[in-house]
Order: structure tokens, then C-alpha cells, then sequence
């Protein structure tokens, strides 16, 4: 590894570093958002509201217990107090109903006319047994008992002015793919949730209806609120990844996609503001509305569990649903697929999280589209990492060719920094004074070869959020690795390090060998006085050989297939160099042009004439300072 790639290697740590920082709230944000939310109406309003429900639903459990010493008047009378006008709809037994297609299969539940799970039969949950071992099972959504997907009905006849419709039993009428639930509260009058599952599709066509509602529900309040929680599952190996890259995603109607934070406890308020669509997204799968008009307003909370709950994250949200007729929308309940999310339009490609900035850009627009052409034409995911791998170190070998030329300038003119070096080894800003000459003299740049690091840095950070995002990778083996979008796993330890984790990621080992051998060979070709000599030289040795070990420790539970990326860059590093500096470069060729340039007249570059003016009077001060320690 030369100065150059140390370089690129430092710039790339610092970024990161200071990315995360960046993403960091100021205390100004977080004492803003504490503001937000200690004045959200609407949140108040849900939790009011839910409080009052849960009143309301002790009251019916404390009467369904004494009901067998009431007569069915009196409990009749109880029911209406509690529920007014869906009194009827308030008593029932509960039962499951499924619909299915080739892509999924969703089981709903007649209490609360709601879905009770979905079933993905093309994607699988791998659960590790005690012994590691990897296990495949059924992937669910929407599972969770604690989930919840009710209508908060503003209805004054009822005891606490509301009726969740959680707490109701619905009729049903089923056909071949669509499932109709309708609450009554009288003659003419229901609550209606129909859904029809599409043929061959994660989607699902699903309306609500407030039928013959108007004298029933509250005048004054415009909106029903959509009480939407889901308790995340974690069905990923890597719940780490996993629970950084969930959220609630959303898209106001006026501006771009947004997402309440993926790494803590936040809270979003768009009461008022219309939202085109809102999602609950894990990693790699997601559930989301998309109406057909829009939402009249949202207010959305992501809850960070302990990493030792059962759950990853809880995510709620409270969304303003108009009343005054039918209201349809979408409900796509699928995996984060680019073009089927890309297909609808409405930007829902957003929600993959392959980042915001530039690299976002790159990896949807370039890296994306290329790996699914290298995948189809090959048909296995790593080796079309290994192509692209070697598609851009082709495509920057011309780069990669002046680097090498430029190393083995520098190795040419190895005996003529010898001999300064033992001529000014005592002083070494003369020394590098007269280095400095020496490049001149022989048209020597000691920094050539910086441009490929910097080219692919964008490559570097672009990956870096592309394997754990794409779902393409997701449980595809290569080799050893049984998942490229999480570590591959050689050994798992009996105990957990720091930082590092449970177990041993071998392309991260192997990335991490070929680094510290690409050091060692390439530093048999540089002359460490160009980096200063003296401690300057100590320091830059230490760091070529301490960087693979620090990036050891912060890839080993990254994404295999950005780490199998980084191992195959390395391997073509070395083929590269070898070839070029053996095969291709013609070393009588340099020293002929080194004597031609030593010949030419030489005229120094402002930067050059202000360098060495620096130097000089860095030199004149030291020797003053020697001076004056000399006359104490």
C-alpha cells in the first residue's frame, strides 16, 4: 500500500467519521423536537383518544365478566352505552379468512376487519440455532399480536365518544381474490374495509367506506384517525444493519420523500400537511398506504427497542382519513424491489435506503442498473461483483498505469536520495529542501498517481450503502457466504469482543491480508525519505500496516459483498501492479527520460518558488532558535 492509497484510505475513515457527526442532531434539533412534541396536538388527541378506548375496553371486559347474572337486556343496554349505534357489531366470535396468490398469501381476521399476517412465500426469515446453525423459515409480516390497524370513530353517542373499530366484529363476504367487512350501526348505516388482492402482485386494492355514517359520526371533526403500529420483527441476521437501516418513510405532496430517524427515538408532525403516501419499512421489506387522493395529515413515531427485545422497533403512526365518502388507496405489503417500487410513480423507490446524496444517485442510476445486467447475464451475484470489480479497474487502468510510472520514477531516482539523505541526515529541513530540487531538476511529482484513489472513493462510498440496501444480495451465497448483504460468517466465537462481534468475517480477513502484502511490496519500491524521513517516515510505515487492522474491526460485520468487492479490488491491485511494473513499463525508457528532463532548463512554478521560500525560512528560524539555546 503506497502514500497515495494510505491517503485515499485516511480521507475515507475522516468521511465516514464525520458523516456520522454530521447525521448527529445538535442540541438546538433536539431541543427543537422536544418542543414539537411536547405541543402536538394531534399526537394528544391520538393518545386521548386511546386512553378512552382503553377505558372503554375495561368497562365491556369487566361486563362481559358479570354478564352471566345480567339478562340480555340489561347487558344490551351496557353494549349501547359503550358502543352506541355498532352496539350489535360490539359482540361476536372471532374468526380468519384468507386470500392468496402466487406471491403471497394474507390471513385477515373478522375483529377489526383488519389483516392479521401476510405471508411472502418467495422470501424466507434464517434464524441460527445454538449450535450457528442457519435455519430457513416462513417470512411474515404484519405477525405481531401487539399490532394494531384501527379506525377511531368520533362517535358522541358512544360513552367515551369514540368507537374503535378494533372492538367490533364485521360481517364478511368473500369471493375469490377480494374480502368485503362491513361494522353496521343500524338500518342502512356500516363502516365498510374492503380489500382485493391482485393477481401475481404484492398490492392490494383497499377502500373505506362510511356508508349512511353522517348522522352518526361527529359533524365537527372532518377526519378519522388511522391508528397504524407495527412492532417490527427482526428477520434479518444482522439486527444491527437491520434496525439502522428501518424507519417510517412518507411523501408529503409539495415536497421530496422524508424519514423520521433510523438510528433513535423521533417524532414527526404533518398535521395539516398532505401526504401522498407513508410507509413502515424494515430493511428490506415494507408495508405501505398510497392513496389515491391523499392523506389529510399524519403524525409519525419511530420507538428504538433494546437490542435484547423480541421486536426490533415500534413504529406508530396517526393519520387523518376524510369521512365525507369512499376512500381507496393501496396497500402494498412486499419486498423493496427498485423497478416495482419505481413503477408506481410516486417516487417509492425512496424508501431503499441507498443513501440521499450524490452516491444515492449513483447507486440507483448506475450501480444498480449494472449489477442487474451483470447478474442476468451471468446469473450469480458474486461473480458479478467480481466483473464490475474488474470493469473499473480497467476502466482505470490508464490511471493506474501513471501511478505505477510515477512509483518507479521515484524508484529510479532511489541512489540520488540516498546520497542526500546521508549527507543531510542531521538536517532535515535541508534535506527536503533538496529533495524538493530534485524533483524539480528531474520532473519528478512524489504525489502522481493520487487521481485513481480519488476516482473511486465515490465508487467506495457508494458500495458502502449499496450492499446493505439492495435487496438483490439478500440471502445470495458466494462461495462461503451464505448472505452477500450481511457477514459472512467462517467462525462464531464463544464470547463477543467490542466493536468487533461474535464471529470472524473471512472475505474481511482476506481483504485485510492482501492489503498488508499490496503494503509490503509496494513499499519495496518507495522511498520513505519523501514522506520527510525521521519520525514522518515511522509514523506513515506504522499507518500502512495499522489501517487494515482498524478497518478489520469495522467491516467484519458489514455486508460480505462489499468486503468481497474490497478483497477482489486488492487481488487485482497486485495483478495489476506486477504485470505493469515487470511487463509493461520499459524501466530504460525512465532513466533515459529522467536524464532528459535533469538536461532541459528549469523554471520554477510560483507554488514550487513559495514552497521552497517556506522551507528556507522554516530553516532560518530553527537555526536561530539552535543559536539562541547555544548562548544559554
Amino acid at each position: 500500500m503506497d502514500r497515495n492509497t494510505i491517503i485515499g484510505f485516511l480521507l475515507i475513515f475522516v468521511l465516514l467519521i464525520a458523516w456520522q457527526q454530521f447525521m448527529a442532531p445538535s442540541p438546538e434539533e433536539l431541543q427543537r423536537q422536544q418542543q414539537i412534541q411536547d405541543s402536538l396536538r394531534m399526537e394528544q388527541v391520538r393518545q386521548d383518544s386511546l386512553a378512552r378506548l382503553a377505558e372503554a375496553r375495561q368497562l365491556k371486559d369487566a361486563q362481559e365478566a358479570a354478564a352471566v347474572t345480567q339478562d340480555s337486556a340489561s347487558r344490551a343496554n351496557e353494549m349501547a352505552l359503550l358502543f352506541g349505534p355498532f352496539a350489535p357489531s360490539a359482540v361476536g366470535e372471532l374468526k380468519t379468512f384468507k386470500l392468496g396468490n402466487d406471491v403471497m398469501e394474507v390471513t385477515f381476521t373478522n375483529k377489526g376487519g383488519r389483516i392479521r399476517e401476510v405471508w411472502l412465500k418467495d422470501y424466507y426469515k434464517v434464524v441460527l440455532d445454538s449450535a450457528f446453525k442457519e435455519h430457513k423459515v416462513p417470512l411474515r409480516l404484519l405477525e405481531d399480536p401487539k399490532d394494531k390497524f384501527e379506525y377511531l370513530l368520533p362517535v358522541p353517542a358512544a360513552a367515551t365518544g369514540q368507537v374503535s373499530t378494533e372492538d367490533l366484529y364485521f360481517d364478511v363476504q368473500q369471493s375469490d381474490n377480494a374480502i368485503t367487512f362491513r361494522a353496521y350501526a343500524g338500518e342502512g348505516r356500516w363502516f365498510e374495509q374492503r380489500y382485493e388482492l391482485e393477481p401475481g402482485s404484492y398490492n392490494i386494492k383497499y377502500t373505506v367506506d362510511f356508508v349512511g355514517l353522517d348522522q352518526i359520526l361527529d359533524r365537527s371533526e372532518e377526519n378519522v384517525v388511522l391508528n397504524w403500529v407495527t412492532w417490527l420483527d427482526k428477520l434479518e441476521r444482522n439486527t444491527r444493519y437491520e434496525r439502522n437501516y428501518s424507519t417510517i418513510y412518507y411523501k408529503p405532496t409539495d415536497d421530496d420523500p422524508d424519514y423520521c430517524s433510523c438510528t433513535r427515538d423521533d417524532e414527526e408532525d404533518y398535521t395539516g400537511q398532505r401526504l401522498k403516501w407513508l410507509a413502515h419499512s424494515n430493511q428490506f421489506f415494507a408495508s405501505i398506504l398510497l392513496p389515491e387522493t391523499a392523506f389529510n395529515g399524519a403524525v409519525m413515531r419511530t420507538e428504538v427497542l433494546d437490542p435484547e427485545a423480541e421486536d426490533l422497533k415500534k413504529l406508530s403512526s396517526a393519520i387523518l382519513v376524510p369521512h365525507d365518502g369512499p376512500f381507496a388507496m393501496d396497500m402494498y405489503v412486499g419486498p423493496k424491489d427498485f423497478e416495482t417500487l419505481y413503477a408506481y410513480g410516486v417516487d417509492l423507490q425512496e424508501i431503499i435506503p441507498f443513501g440521499r446524496s450524490i452516491f444515492g444517485s449513483i447507486n440507483r442510476w448506475v450501480i444498480r442498473p449494472l449489477f442487474d445486467f451483470l447478474a442476468g447475464l451471468i446469473g450469480s451475484k458474486g461473480l458479478a461483483i467480481l466483473l464490475l470489480t474488474f470493469i473499473v479497474k480497467m476502466l482505470l487502468y490508464p490511471l493506474t498505469y501513471r501511478q505505477i510510472y510515477s512509483q518507479q520514477k521515484m524508484a529510479a531516482l532511489k541512489p540520488v536520495l540516498e546520497k542526500l539523505r546521508a549527507k543531510y541526515k542531521d538536517d532535515q529541513q535541508a534535506l527536503q529542501m533538496e529533495q524538493m530540487k530534485i524533483y524539480r531538476e528531474y520532473g519528478v511529482n512524489p504525489l502522481g498517481g493520487c487521481l485513481p484513489v480519488f476516482l473511486q472513493m465515490p465508487i467506495w462510498f457508494a458500495l458502502y450503502r449499496f450492499f446493505p440496501a439492495a435487496i438483490e444480495f439478500r440471502q445470495e451465497s458466494f462461495l462461503w457466504a451464505t448472505d452477500l448483504s450481511s457477514y459472512d460468517a467462517i467462525v462464531y466465537l464463544p464470547f463477543t469482543i467490542p466493536m468487533y462481534g461474535n464471529h470472524i468475517s473471512l472475505f474481511t480477513i482476506l481483504w485485510a491480508a492482501t492489503t498488508v502484502w499490496y503494503t509490503w511490496y509496494n513499499s519495496k519500491q518507495m522511498d520513505m525519505s519523501a514522506m520527510g524521513g525521521g519520525a514522518n517516515a515511522s509514523m506513515m510505515k506504522y499507518m500502512q500496516y495499522g489501517m487494515p487492522l482498524m478497518f478489520t474491526v469495522f467491516f467484519n460485520s458489514f455486508a460480505s459483498g462489499l468486503t468481497c468487492y474490497l478483497f477482489f479490488s486488492n487481488v487485482l491491485n497486485v495483478t495489476q501492479m506486477v504485470v505493469t511494473k515487470n511487463y509493461v513499463i520499459d524501466h530504460e525508457k525512465i532513466r533515459q527520460e529522467l536524464e532528459a528532463n535533469k538536461a532541459k532548463p528549469k523554471k520554477k512554478s510560483g507554488f514550487q518558488a513559495r514552497l521552497e521560500q517556506a522551507l528556507k525560512e522554516q530553516q532560518r528560524l530553527q537555526e536561530q532558535q539552535q543559536k539562541k539555546r547555544k548562548k544559554k
